[in-house]
């Protein structure tokens, strides 16, 4: 299954009032997995830039001037994105202004059934809590030591992590976490290492692990399969 977690950065709330889009971010997952092809631009937005938007992101008119119209990487975008879903956080504002950016253009409109969006899913799995990205980055222990300022790929990377974690943590995704129902040996007990709360690893044939390693490294530098294979094998 293919996704793409995406982020906008734009010059005001409201794109029928004539606010347009300054930075775009996109990650594409597979099967939840981060495979290392990203999306980035920074956009003129071919207008001003009110003080209040300039204080959220800190792009500057004088910045963006020099950078392409939306137009411009259009054709690049809505390629990238395909025909898969697309996972934002309070997602119908960044699709608001993507649909009015693709109906200046002439493309299609993307359909808010291919929308998830990870503010809903944080809201009725965390009812009551603080569910901004922050929140729910400080929650989960991811590191946002670098997010000095809202900016669309990274906030893209940073939601990644989270919607992973919301769907059911990385070992859901991964297939890394015990199975739920202990382990029964054949004669119907329940195993050793399963009592011991240990991972039971498969066995590998010759060769299988070098394989993995070499598959992981057309991924990119981010894909998450890294973190496991740096860990190296589980006693």
């Amino acid at each position: 299954m293919r996704e793409i977690v995406f982020d906008t950065e734009t010059t005001g709330i409201d794109p029928a009032a004539g606010d347009r889009i300054v930075e775009i971010g996109g990650i594409e997952l597979l099967n939840h997995i981060p495979t290392g092809r990203n999306f980035h631009a920074y956009l003129n937005p071919e207008r001003d830039m009110p003080a209040e938007a300039f204080a959220v992101h800190g792009l500057s008119g004088e910045f963006l001037a020099g950078k392409p119209v939306f137009a411009a990487v259009a054709d690049e975008f809505y390629a990238f994105i395909g025909d898969a879903k697309l996972v934002a956080h309070n997602a119908m504002f960044d699709l608001g202004f993507v649909n009015a950016e693709f109906a200046r253009t002439g493309h299609a409109l993307v359909r808010p059934d291919r929308i998830i969006d990870t503010l809903a899913l944080a809201r009725r799995k965390h009812p009551g809590a603080s569910n901004s990205l922050d929140a729910l980055c400080a929650r989960y222990g991811i590191d946002t030591a670098r997010r000095v300022k809202h900016g669309a790929l990274l906030d893209s990377e940073l939601l990644a992590e989270v919607y992973i974690e919301l769907i059911g943590g990385r070992q859901t995704s991964l297939g890394l976490a015990v199975a739920r129902r202990p382990a029964r040996e054949a004669g119907g007990g329940v195993s050793q290492a399963a009592r011991a709360g240990r991972i039971v690893r498969s066995r590998l044939a010759p060769g299988e692990r070098e394989a993995h390693a070499a598959f992981v490294e057309t991924l990119g530098e981010k894909a998450i399969w890294r973190r496991y294979l740096d860990a190296g094998p589980r006693s």
